[in-house]
Formats: structure tokens, C-alpha cells, sequence
């Protein structure tokens, strides 16, 4: 009898790994977060870098890593570490420096 519980037992758990697994393959391609993708008016520094008119978060982060990336702005031994120069440092606060993590916060208190 205590062979047939331990055969019970192990195909329990392949039960609920197959909803699991079907339920990924029918999702397809993800949602994106509304959140996100509400388009915000940049503050008058930003704007300088991305633009004036009203885009989604994603765009505005996006814009800035291409002026980062054209501007060589990026620290040449720490890869997350952007250097600021005279467009970016309002929006960093004054910083010279920031890391990429930071950059992001730092980039949605300039939006509305």
C-alpha cells in the first residue's frame, strides 16, 4: 500500500505543471502596462533632450539612452554609471554622476 501513495504522490505535482505550462503558450505576447504607455508632457529640461510633445515613459527612456549613447556618456569602466553633462545634469538633480537605476527615477519626477 505505501508504494501506491508514493506513485500518487509523485503525479500530483505533473498535474499542476501541465495548466501552467499551457497556460504560457496560449498567453503569446505580453501586454504592455497602461501605465506605461500614457503619453506625459516632459519638463522644460527634458524636453531639451526628447522633445516637447507628450510621449509614453518607454519612449522618453528609449530618446534618452540614444543621446546617451551618440554623447558617449556612458562610463567607460562601469557600464551603469552615466555621466552627466550640461543637458543632462537638471535632470539628474545637479548630479554628475548617476546609475542607470537612479536615471530612471530621476526621469519620471521630470514628466507630468
Amino acid at each position: 500500500m505505501a508504494a501506491k501513495k508514493t506513485t500518487a504522490a509523485k503525479k500530483a505535482p505533473a498535474a499542476k505543471k501541465a495548466p501552467a505550462a499551457k497556460k504560457s503558450a496560449a498567453g503569446g505576447k505580453r501586454k504592455p502596462n497602461a501605465a506605461f504607455m500614457k503619453e506625459m508632457t516632459p519638463s522644460a529640461a527634458l524636453a531639451e533632450i526628447v522633445g516637447s510633445k507628450p510621449l509614453p515613459r518607454t519612449q522618453v527612456v528609449s530618446k534618452i539612452w540614444d543621446y546617451i549613447k551618440k554623447n558617449n556618456l556612458q562610463d567607460a569602466k562601469n557600464k551603469r554609471q552615466i555621466n552627466a553633462d550640461d543637458k543632462l545634469k537638471p535632470i539628474f538633480g545637479g548630479k554628475k554622476s548617476v546609475t542607470m537605476f537612479e536615471m530612471t527615477a530621476l526621469v519620471n519626477k521630470n514628466l507630468s
